[in-house]
């Protein structure tokens, strides 16, 4: 029996110019639903929408074939927006260990999507994007969202809660970043 083995050509990361706006895919995953947004920093700090929502899949398909929808929906809004970093959020404990392994397959899906496109990716857990979001890691979800559409200079709270939670995990990564800078 003969085994080809093939090496993979890795694609380059991709590197933020300070000149230019910063872009970065915020991603609160989940296999029924995970939740996406998008978010532009200006050079002045000013952070804007460009894009949020949800991608569904149907409990009635098989587990692969839900997770192939979510990489190709996933791997459609990269190219779409072409970020330049991304953001997910970490799995935290879970009681039920079959949502735990869902959503840690679907983590994956996302994880390798954003891989493929090149960019440099960021996880954090739910309390260090509360914190970094309200400054209180314990806030209510409520309290974020609102935060979030504060930081973004919006008229309303985004929906469903899935997108909204992404648009903070979005907000979290940058301000994680600004952190790295002043530390360096």
């Amino acid at each position: 029996m003969f085994i080809q083995i093939f090496q993979s050509v890795k694609k380059p990361y991709r590197h933020w110019n300070q000149n230019d706006d910063m872009i970065v895919f915020g991603v609160d995953p989940g296999t029924a639903i995970t939740g996406y947004g998008i978010i532009r920093e200006t050079q002045n700090s000013d952070l804007e929408m460009v894009d949020c929502g949800v991608i569904r899949t149907s409990a009635e398909l098989s587990d692969w074939v839900r997770l192939q929808q979510l990489f190709e929906k996933i791997s459609e809004l990269l190219t779409l927006h072409r970020p330049d970093c991304g953001a997910v959020e970490k799995l935290f404990f879970q009681q039920n260990v079959s949502t735990a392994l869902s959503v840690g397959q679907a983590r994956g899906v996302l994880l390798l999507a954003m891989a493929n496109s090149g960019l440099l990716i960021g996880e954090y857990t739910p309390l260090q994007v509360k914190q970094a979001v309200v400054g209180y890691g314990k806030a209510e979800k409520a309290q974020v969202q609102k935060m979030v559409a504060t930081l973004l200079h919006l008229s309303y709270i985004p929906s469903p809660d899935d997108a909204a939670d992404a648009l903070a995990v979005g907000i979290c990564h940058l301000s994680s970043q600004k952190m790295i800078g002043l530390t360096q």
